[in-house]
């Protein structure tokens, strides 16, 4: 999931920028990948190379791994470099924003600061993908609500989502939204979301054309799945996920007693602590539904991903 960089990002093969220089142009669509390494050439040295080398009008989707860290001299925070570039990029449409394994900053160590300009800069955005939250200080990932009738998927990978983001999302006119993905995480990492700030996102109101829901990775996974079992917008879905998190009996019984979930394509919920007889409880309950239950490798509850 975390422990590799993407190789395929929106059904295109990933290329390296700056991997093989002798490589030649790609042939055919590629997503590209841009990114430094620790303590080598500045971010911002690398992608003004990129953009002075390859075709930028005809790229489609780019993938950002690593960009420095605050406590490194060479940091730079790609957003403000991507936003100035916009102009040569006029048929972007899919962005993955921190593309880094654990061995190159773990995800609680991933540095972002304020993501609102890529939407003033990217307006036909299909897809945003964010992983890390954290910043120094008072800084860290920011979001102001969004108003776009493109972006179809947002997705936030975090082992502490900040309720700022949680809150500014769920206040967003996004009409063709389908897929939302939040790991909430930790408050031990800044996750402090609550299931309050989930309930304009569960009232149904806010995305119209959501079809993909994950509240995923949450040491609430239970009070999420009790929320979730009377949501007006479960009706809508396709796929449900609950995954990653700290979900127990107490959470599957809700799931159970509430609405019907049989219009259900997916239902994840691995990385799960629900005992045998509940999980043969929700197999029979759900007989047309593809389940995802495999278990947490470990007995007492924890996240799937928090630092």
């Amino acid at each position: 999931m975390i422990g590799e960089n993407l190789d395929e990002y929106v059904g295109l093969p990933v290329v390296v920028f700056g991997e093989d220089d002798d490589a030649g142009a790609p042939a055919g669509p590629v997503a590209w990948r841009v990114a430094t390494a620790f303590d080598e050439e500045p971010f911002a040295d690398v992608w003004k190379r990129f953009c002075a080398t390859v075709d930028t009008s005809a790229v489609t989707a780019l993938v950002i791994g690593y960009w420095g860290a605050s406590y490194d001299e060479n940091y730079d925070y790609p957003v403000p470099l991507l936003a100035e570039a916009a102009a040569s990029f006029p048929n972007l449409r899919s962005l993955f924003l921190g593309d880094m394994t654990f061995e190159e900053a773990e995800i609680s160590w991933i540095e972002h600061e304020d993501i609102s300009p890529l939407f003033r800069a990217f307006p036909d955005l299909e897809r945003l993908e964010v992983r890390g939250a954290v910043g120094q200080g008072e800084s860290g990932l920011s979001l102001d609500s969004i108003e776009s009738e493109s972006l179809r998927t947002l997705r936030f990978e975090s082992g502490g989502l900040p309720a700022g983001i949680v809150r500014a999302v769920a206040a967003s006119d996004l009409p063709n939204l389908a897929h939302l993905d939040l790991w909430l995480g930790t408050e031990n990492y800044g996750g402090d979301a609550t299931v309050a700030d989930l309930a304009p996102i569960l009232s149904g109101d806010r995305f119209p054309s959501l079809r993909r829901l994950g509240l995923e990775d949450s040491e609430m996974q239970d009070e999420i799945a009790e929320a979730v079992a009377g949501a007006p917008v479960v009706a809508r879905l396709e796929s449900l996920s609950l995954a990653m998190g700290t979900l127990t009996d107490r959470g599957a019984e809700a799931l159970l007693a509430g609405q019907p979930l049989t219009h259900l394509r997916e239902l994840d919920l691995h990385h799960h602590f629900i005992s045998e007889p509940i999980q043969t409880r929700i197999k029979a309950a759900l007989p047309g539904v593809e389940i995802h239950l495999e278990a947490a490798s470990r007995d007492e509850p924890y996240i799937e991903v928090s630092e």
